[in-house]
């Protein structure tokens, strides 16, 4: 973890601070464009974050929230009992989002989800590639960077209030791309549902807010053996791989617990799992908050 202290929160839309962290013993750990961070509050909740400033400046991190009406307890926190001055431990930065290297992107941002991609957007006009953001959201007044958005890259940023013209055509911005071209898509599940559907899925990458609907068979028991420990864990149907070991004592971290952040990762040595995460686990690893093991045994590296 790393200690920070609340430098700056500002209002940047209607029911959204953008929050300016400083590190407190110095430079911060470096990201990447699509990187976020788990942000542990005093009121021992811990809520992720997508970084949204300067990746070259290793004094401050900022991110955006946006105060949820059904908060569980975060952004409600963040938005009514947050002052500037608090000391706040924060992860080193994780990037499940990754920007990958393309001479042509086009970024689709809903509300919120812009925040990802601002730097993204950043880091792909300034390695001379081809880029452009659609940014969506219920009204100009709602959609936090507008303004600097817009200042910064001009035309390439399209503001798309759907008070005044509807929904976007990604059909049309699909058939706009040229063969190489990588879209990036993050908001909310109807805008990302919409993507899916017409930008072809190699070369689309998304962001979920939380996870896509899924089904899966009936949960059933098996055991995890923890290779450096020697020890094994049983892990009922009616447990999560995460709790069980919680409960055997190994303390792997956790933030979403519904397979979108990837906070709870492990390294998965034997068997062959069932990954119910919406991130995409590379070879090798699993996120224990969801998913799950279609063999008897998982070996871990625990």
């Amino acid at each position: 973890m790393q200690r920070t202290v609340l430098d700056k929160a500002e209002p940047v839309a209607r029911g959204v601070l953008s929050l300016r962290l400083r590190g407190a013993d110095g430079p911060l750990a470096p990201w990447e464009p699509g990187a976020h961070i788990d942000l542990s509050l005093p009121n021992w909740l811990t809520r992720q974050y997508s970084l949204c400033g300067d990746p070259d400046d290793p004094e401050t991190y900022r991110v955006a929230v946006r105060h949820d009406r059904l908060s569980r307890g975060g952004s409600e926190y963040i938005h009514l009992y947050l002052d500037e001055g608090h000391a706040l431990d924060v992860s080193l930065p994780r990037n499940t989002f990754p920007l990958l290297p393309a001479p042509e992107y086009l970024f689709a941002a809903g509300g919120i989800g812009v925040t990802p991609l601002m730097p993204m957007l950043a880091a792909a006009v300034a390695a001379g590639a081809s880029a452009r953001l659609l940014y969506v959201g219920r009204s100009r007044a709602t959609m936090p960077f507008a303004g600097e958005l817009r200042a910064a890259h001009g035309d390439r940023v399209r503001v798309h209030a759907t008070e005044e013209l509807g929904r976007p055509d990604l059909a049309a911005q699909a058939a706009a791309l040229g063969p190489r071209a990588l879209v990036y898509c993050c908001g909310p599940a109807p805008m990302l549902d919409a993507a899916e559907a017409v930008f072809p899925p190699e070369r689309l990458h998304v962001e979920r807010f939380r996870p896509a609907p899924k089904e899966f068979a009936p949960d059933e028991p098996f055991d995890v053996r923890c290779a450096r420990s020697g020890r094994e864990v049983r892990v009922e149907a009616e447990d999560s791989l995460l709790d069980a070991l919680h409960h055997a004592g190994f303390p792997v971290p956790s933030g979403c617990r519904e397979g979108v952040c990837g906070s709870c990762e492990v390294v998965l040595l034997d068997g062959e799992p069932e990954h119910r995460d919406d991130i995409g686990a590379s070879p090798g690893r699993m996120y224990a908050c969801v998913s799950r093991a279609r063999s008897a045994t998982l070996t871990l590296d625990l």
